[in-house]
């Protein structure tokens, strides 16, 4: 008789596909608003008809963490938050005008809200698909048991392999570093307790204090905590932030780690190694689109006063400023005389070498810009 030995360690495969498409992008899913986005030319009218897709907000502005590459340090985690009883309004609203997902995430840490659970479940009746990304301390039993269900995925922000290494860069206690990885490990039970959906990944920006440390982070998000992936990208200079320590980072001598660490994928954990990203950055003078196609269209940025921005690459730019959802509805704003000078400016004026590298929407405009400024020839024999 023979006897079979059960084991719990991985299938080691050659998994290298990118399931969750985060370095590419899912514009392409949405045809109806392509075409709607094509047909708008330089006509303010259509224009301000065609409302996001994805939204990106920030439910408070105050961080616990001050990571070093902080891209949006200039902005000064002010202690402040999103009034809850005008969400009530604003987001069944933005529902209704075709806003298909939002991220939560924003200047500040959006676990830190008090009424968080609350803003979850209004999101998710309007019929918005709900996202957050986070540093995750204050991933808490209550946030797990209320909101997961009803999220699509939460993305954490965990950039070292060891509490040494985490807690210089994310200018914090070491402690921390445990505390994430036991919180994760809550959310990964009670995801397979309850058959939950929600993908639960970490992300981490590579650096060259963190490098040497990227195998041992995969190796806890895959053996330790049971995670569905790890994101590894490479650090954009912001066009506002007062850091620059990363601004010169050569990522050509890391590119080799994307294969090792791909060698870690299994049936059911990825590394994402954003090696397309790194690439991008590394030929910075090569050709590009010459104009955003996103903005002042499928995206924007709902800070944590209120204050709606066409493009987080913009913040406190008041030619990206569209107004207040304290002070106006989605529609007024999204239709509105700021809204519509951005359209002018950024079809006519923005210059595209000044954005930052490698921006949210890079992939999108690559697409828009292919389908609308540089079509290959003879694109009817399809």
């Amino acid at each position: 008789m023979t006897t079979i030995i059960a084991t719990s360690k991985p299938v080691r495969t050659h998994i290298v596909s990118d399931q969750y498409g985060i370095d590419s992008h899912k514009l392409a899913y949405h045809p109806a608003r392509v075409a709607q986005l094509i047909e708008v030319g330089d006509d303010w009218e259509k224009a301000k008809e065609v409302y996001p897709i994805y939204l990106e907000m920030a439910p408070v502005g105050a961080c616990n963490h001050r990571c070093t590459f902080c891209a949006v340090d200039y902005i000064g985690y002010k202690s402040r938050m999103l009034d809850v009883d005008i969400l009530r309004e604003r987001i069944p609203e933005m529902g209704k005008l075709g806003v298909k997902s939002i991220m939560f995430a924003g200047e500040g840490e959006p676990l830190l809200h008090k009424k968080i659970n609350e803003i979850v479940k209004i999101t998710k009746e309007a019929g918005i698909d709900v996202s957050f990304t986070t540093n995750a301390t204050a991933l808490t039993s209550k946030f797990i048991e209320q909101s997961m269900a009803l999220t699509s995925w939460i993305k954490v922000s965990l950039n070292a392999g060891t509490a040494e290494s985490y807690a210089k860069i994310h200018q914090t206690k070491e402690r921390d570093f445990d505390k994430v990885i036991e919180n994760l490990k809550k959310a990964v039970k009670y995801k397979k307790d309850n058959d939950l959906d929600c993908v639960l990944g970490v992300q981490a920006l590579l650096l060259p204090e963190n490098a040497d440390e990227m195998k041992k982070l995969a190796l806890i998000c895959r053996d330790e905590i049971g995670l569905d992936y790890l994101v590894v990208k490479p650090y954009s200079q912001h066009k506002f932030s007062d850091t620059h320590v990363y601004e010169n980072v050569d990522y050509s001598e890391y590119l080799s780690l994307g294969k090792e660490l791909e060698e870690l994928n299994t049936e059911s954990f990825q590394v994402v190694f954003r090696a397309n990203t790194i690439k991008k950055l590394l030929n910075e003078h090569s050709e590009r689109y010459t104009k955003c196609k996103s903005t002042p269209f499928v995206w924007g940025y709902v800070m944590a006063d209120g204050a709606v921005y066409g493009c987080s690459a913009y913040l406190l730019d008041e030619r990206f400023y569209y107004g207040s959802i304290n002070e106006n509805s989605f529609k007024e704003i999204w239709q509105g005389d700021k809204r519509k000078e951005n359209f002018h400016y950024v079809q006519d004026k923005l210059d595209i070498s000044e954005c930052r590298m490698n921006c949210r929407m890079d992939e999108v405009n690559r697409y828009l810009f292919n389908l609308t400024e540089n079509a290959i020839p003879h694109v009817n024999f399809i």
